[in-house]
Parts: C-alpha cells; structure tokens; sequence
C-alpha cells in the first residue's frame, strides 16, 4: 500500500523513489513489525490472560516446566499479525510471490490456532487430531505447491541446487517439485513446532534463518547478482526480502516477551506458520538444502522425536531421556537457558555456514 503512495507521490516529488529500493523496504518492514509488535504485544497478552488462555505442561517432562502452566499461550498470533500487515504495507502487492508465502502463512497459522484454542480454551487435551492436522497442512501445501510450479518461467527455476557446487542443478519436473516443496513446507513447518518446546528457543532460530533467506531472496531477485553469484535469476524473488525483514523484526519483538521467563508462548499458530513460511520462502528462491542447513537445530529436534519413536517402537527402549532433544539436555541437569543459548550459538553458526554458499561454490 505505501509502495503504491509512494510510487505516485514520486511523479511530483522525486524523493519520493527511494521507497522502491528493496533494501530500504526491508528495513523498514522490519522497523513497522518491530514497532507494531511492541504496541500490540502487552495488550494482547493482558487478553490472553484475562481469557485465561494459558499453557498446559506436560507431566512428565522437566519438574521446572510445571510452573509454566497457565501462562498465556497463542501469542504467535502476534507475529502473524505484525508480519501481515507490514507485508500488506511495504511489499509489492502485485508480486505472486509475496501472496503465495502469505497465503502458507495464514493457511498454517490457521491449523495451528484451531489446534491451540481446542487445547486451551475448549480444554480439549487432544487439539485438532493428528490425522486433521496433517491433513489441512497436506492440503494447503500442495496448493502452494502447484501455484509455485506453474508460475515459473524457466526450467532453472524448479531445478533442485546443490551448495557449495558451481553449477550442479538437477531438472526435477513439475511433478518432482510440487512433491520436493511439499515435503519442504510440511516438514520445515512440524520442525519449528517440535522446536518450540523452551522460552526463545524457536523464535531465535527462526529469525536468523528467516534473516539469511532475505539475503537470498534478494540475489535470487537480482539480475546481475545472480549471474555473478551463479545463481538461477528468479524475477520477483527479491520482493520476498520484504517479508524477510518483517518476519525478523515481529520474531525479535516477540522474543521480548517470550524470553526466559516468558509472559506468553507462540504456540501452534506461530510455529506452525513461521515453519511454513521458511520452507516456502526456500523453495521460491532454490535454496532447500540451505534451508536444511542454517534450520539444522530444526532438523535435528525433529530427528530426536523420530528416533525416540521409532526405537521405543522396535525394541521399548528410548535412545534420549526424553525427546524433543532439548528435554534430553534439560534432564541430564543443563538449565533452561543455557540450552537455549546453547541452540542459538549453534544456530547462528549454521545460518553463517549457508551464508557461506553465496560465494563458495
């Protein structure tokens, strides 16, 4: 919307094109979240509480977890909140891609709220069903999926990248990528949910990742930086930095609650969507096995969970002391934040390491 007022405010008044710079709508994409997320946040968690939409703990996880009961849950909707709206006011609302990425937001923020308030509110322990979860994520991400895979241009566009290689790409066809993206927007959506577990812990992680992929959104969008870079150029990539910038600047306004001791949690409507989010966003400028990289604490929590599983299933012994892993490490005696700090150095590492493919290849 400002985008537009500004691009007529610049027929009379020159000064007025340094808004179509992508960098500049990116910071301040990020400062609007920033800003929109601290005024809104206290109010909205006054709600919370006062509707008494608090956070039920599991009994058998971590004796330090029981007096986080009651503390208000659902505040990822904040997030949503802010990174819509920005994105609404900064962004290019002609691009299909930045209506694609919100589209998975909202559609993913949606189970997850349905999932929470059955929780919390209808004190339902069991939510929105597995099966229906997974269901509703299946069904959106295959429809973001396909419009992905039939708005591209050129073959290079759905070609799977490999890092760290000049010019290795495999062709995987229409079908090979609606199946490839999927499977990156489910996964990378359910990782950030199982990582949400611990005060910051998941939003930290989110924002340097979300963070890195504005970086390659914008080289992606870039005629000549991709060339330079080696990159298959994708035109209209660079607008998805705009929702880069706001999911970075809503996540650190948020962390300012969620920070250790928390006044609220994300729940599933953050974690679901912000997962979802990411996993589009790489698909959209090639970057999955970046993705899989820099989210490796993602990966590895859900890993955790599915070795648990499955090793309790075959032989009814567990391999870690209680999974998501970070409850393994809060059971062998380590604190809440220092496992959280903890996963942030890793995380800002691997984020550097993926950063590191932009040039080394």
């Amino acid at each position: 919307m400002l985008l537009e007022l500004s691009q007529w405010l610049a027929k009379d008044i020159r000064a007025f094109n340094v808004f179509g710079y992508i960098t500049l709508r990116a910071v301040l994409a990020c400062l609007t979240a920033l800003v929109l997320s601290f005024v809104v946040g206290p109010a909205m968690i006054r709600k919370l509480a006062a509707y008494k939409i608090g956070q039920a703990v599991r009994s058998d996880g971590p004796q330090t977890h029981l007096t986080k009961a009651g503390t208000p849950t659902m505040g990822g909707a904040l997030i949503l909140v802010s990174v819509v709206v920005t994105t609404l006011l900064w962004g290019d609302l002609t691009n299909r891609f930045i209506w694609v990425v919100l589209f998975v937001t909202i559609t993913f923020g949606a189970i997850g709220w349905i999932d929470d308030f059955r929780k919390v509110v209808r004190r339902d322990p069991k939510g929105l069903s597995a099966r229906a979860k997974f269901l509703w994520q299946s069904l959106f991400g295959i429809v973001a999926a396909w419009f992905i895979a039939f708005s591209t241009n050129l073959p290079a566009q759905t070609a799977f990248i490999v890092p760290f290689v000049k010019q290795v790409a495999y062709p995987l066809g229409a079908f090979g990528f609606i199946v490839m993206t999927y499977f990156v927007i489910v996964g990378t959506s359910n990782a950030v949910n199982l990582t949400d577990g611990l005060d910051g812990l998941a939003i930290m992680p989110t924002v340097m990742v979300g963070s890195a992929l504005g970086v390659f959104a914008y080289v992606a969008g870039h005629a000549v930086f991709s060339k330079y870079l080696g990159f298959p150029y994708i035109p209209g990539a660079g607008e998805l930095t705009i929702i880069c910038g706001a999911l970075a600047g809503a996540g650190l306004a948020f962390l300012w609650f969620n920070a250790y001791p928390a006044e609220v949690f994300m729940g599933d409507v953050g974690a679901l969507a912000l997962g979802a989010a990411l996993g589009t966003i790489a698909v959209i400028v090639r970057q999955e096995i970046v993705l899989f990289i820099m989210g490796g604490v993602f990966v590895v929590e859900t890993l955790s969970v599915m070795l648990q599983v499955t090793s309790f299933k075959l032989t009814g012994k567990r391999i870690f002391r209680m999974a998501p892993l970070h409850h393994h490490y809060e059971l062998k005696g380590w604190k809440e934040n220092q496992v959280v700090v903890r996963f942030w150095i890793i995380s800002m590492m691997l984020v550097l390491i993926g950063l590191s493919t932009l040039k080394l290849r």
